[in-house]
């Protein structure tokens, strides 16, 4: 498996295909294989690079608390010492916070922007203490008290309500049961006291796609659509039947509009 050293963390990543690259920014709680399929489906055309971020998926802890500009960094350093610049890029929530963020503050390491299920804003108030609730529940009992609702935060009443998706929704609630407590607390923490970057999104040059499930309870419409608003030139797509984590719950139609949206900037 590769890993990249960034600031000291050895980030992980996966590449397969060829051609130009786009870089994948996933969601908190996940790791990049929440793009595993829309990657199968691109790699015949593209250099497609999955990574995780730092206390996440198999990256190494971070030795030092951390914040979203942090990830900023880790983004870019990755991006500049695997010689993918300038790439296509495509985050979802947590990754689009740090897409945002670069293609304000290093434009030239970006072709196109993609934001799956995101928000320029920071973390509305109401939704702090229910965070830091589960949080710490979490920390004493594990994830398995939680996941529940956590699995009702992160996907649309489609996914979680279709009979034919039930193995795949035990995988993702496995994956959540075994997530460690003190690296999750640290992700969370970066993402609740995250500053808002709506003032920056004016800055933004860069071709950008908006994909957002209809079904999203996390983030919902009307903020998508506020950023949407605030980049020039930005094309929103809904994507219908989907929550928070579409690239899993509809993955087709995130691949669709994301293929679309590549071929027309080469």
């Amino acid at each position: 498996m590769p890993w990249v050293g960034v600031d000291g963390v050895e980030l992980h990543y996966t590449e397969q295909g060829q051609g130009p690259p786009i870089v994948f920014s996933h969601g908190l709680l996940w790791s990049g294989t929440m793009f595993d399929d829309e990657i199968a489906a691109l790699s015949s055309r593209y250099r497609c690079i999955a990574y995780d971020h730092r206390g996440q998926g198999r990256s190494a802890s971070s030795p030092t608390p951390y914040d979203m500009e942090r990830l900023t960094d880790d983004a870019a350093a990755l991006i500049e010492k695997l010689g993918a610049a300038p790439c296509h890029f495509v985050g979802l929530s947590m990754g689009g916070f740090v897409g945002m963020r670069l293609a304000a503050r290093r434009p030239e390491l970006l072709k196109t922007l993609t934001l799956i299920e995101t928000a320029a804003d920071g973390e509305p108030r109401l939704n702090v203490p229910k965070y830091q609730a589960l949080s710490l529940v979490a920390r004493f009992l594990g994830f398995k008290p939680v996941v529940g609702a956590v699995m009702r935060i992160m996907f649309g009443k489609s996914f979680l309500g279709d009979a034919a998706r039930a193995p795949l929704r035990e995988r993702k609630r496995a994956e959540l049961v075994a997530l460690d407590v003190p690296r999750v607390e640290a992700a969370l923490h970066a993402v609740v006291a995250r500053r808002p970057i709506a003032s920056e999104l004016a800055r933004i040059r860069t071709p950008t796609l908006v994909l957002h499930g209809d079904e999203d309870r996390a983030i919902v419409m009307p903020r998508a659509e506020k950023m949407a608003r605030a980049i020039a030139g930005a094309r929103l797509v809904v994507l219908p039947r989907a929550g928070h984590t579409s690239s899993v719950e509809t993955p087709e139609a995130v691949t669709r509009a994301l293929g679309e949206f590549l071929e027309a900037h080469p």
